[in-house]
């Protein structure tokens, strides 16, 4: 079922407070952990984007293609309406920096069971199904709504507005990929996994 093209969107925009430091500057795969996501994504997406805050441009080196947040809008949905402003026609898989255990075989999952007509598809436990939406495609047709879903205050969660909205859910084949890292202890806990691999 082909739908619309699916670019890559590494979301690097947060200020990463209970880690203590900025995620996306992690080490966990010999690189900052936004360059590497951005490379995995460059692997099976037609184009990649990092998406970053104004104060955090300086700092990337000119071989990554940027998107900066409008700041139109708080949490998480800030960096993925500044992409979808950019470019309204595609598909955005997104990935949020505190996911270090995420690899190419999820991604190549995660695409090979997206469904174009849904609103999204995304990643999801099993023992808890409910949407990763940091770990997702997300159609045009979704990023659209979400706007006007903003404006009447349901909020700002995403995860949300996928459960309202009934995202497509895939578990993934080792839902390992989904461990999110926002302390100290989650790094430690991250690389311990990464290690025994």
């Amino acid at each position: 079922m082909i739908g619309p093209k699916i670019y890559g969107l590494v979301l690097a925009g947060g200020k990463s407070t209970r880690m203590g430091k900025d995620k996306g500057l992690i080490t966990y795969h010999g690189m900052p952990q936004r360059e590497y996501l951005y490379h995995l994504l460059s692997r099976v997406c037609e184009r990649t984007y990092l998406s970053l805050r104004n104060d955090q441009v300086g700092d990337v080196s000119d071989e990554f293609d940027i998107i900066v947040d409008k700041d139109e809008f708080k949490g998480p949905f800030n960096g993925l309406l500044s992409a979808h402003e950019e470019n309204e026609e595609v598909a955005w898989l997104v990935l949020a920096c505190d996911l270090p255990l995420i690899d190419l075989q999820s991604l190549q999952e995660l695409i090979s069971g997206r469904d174009p007509n849904e609103v999204a598809t995304t990643f999801a436990h099993h023992e808890n199904p409910l949407p990763e939406p940091m770990c997702a495609i997300w159609e045009p047709t979704a990023l659209k709504q979400v706007a006007s879903y903003l404006n009447e205050g349901n909020g700002t969660c995403p995860r949300k507005f996928l459960i309202r909205k009934n995202a497509k859910l895939i578990i993934p084949r080792d839902e390992n990929v989904l461990m999110n890292a926002n302390s100290e202890e989650d790094y430690k806990e991250a690389l311990v996994k990464l290690s025994i691999e």
